[in-house]
């Protein structure tokens, strides 16, 4: 589900991808509905391929997305609540005990909140990726 939803640098806000284009991605905000255009030039990355560097490597975003519902009970997160960097670190290592505490910023804490909020709220709760089911693992 996550490899649909994508970050664009420069633009806030999560964005589903519609349709491809030559040299664009037509991309729907998440939160509003309006469609545009994402260009070459545009940096663009999936959700699903985004990991946090823990201690032992890292750990896909679906699998810690999932981890913060598991906490809020399926709930948005009230960043604002948390207060200053170190009880947003605090909270987080509740959700992930073993992330790098050198690699792993303050702001990106706070970002993988706010796009937990945003896809709460646009009622994607999946997060974890499907797992194949025997038809398809024959195939391959």
């Amino acid at each position: 589900m996550l490899k649909t939803i994508l970050s664009i640098s420069g633009r806030p806000g999560l964005f589903r991808l519609v349709n491809r284009g030559k040299g664009m991605l037509i991309v729907e905000d998440i939160a509003s509905g309006k469609r545009t255009p994402a260009y070459a030039r545009d940096k663009v990355i999936s959700l699903g391929d985004i990991s946090i560097y823990t201690d032992e490597g890292d750990t896909p975003l679906s699998g810690v997305l999932d981890a913060v519902k598991t906490k809020n009970e399926g709930n948005p997160v009230d960043i604002k609540s948390l207060g200053k960097d170190d009880a947003v670190r605090a909270y987080f290592a509740e959700i992930l005990p073993n992330f790098d505490q050198e690699k792993v910023y303050t702001t990106d804490i706070k970002k993988l909140l706010s796009w937990y909020n945003l896809l709460i709220s646009a009622g994607i709760t999946d997060f974890l990726p499907e797992e194949p089911t025997e038809q398809e693992e024959t195939k391959e």
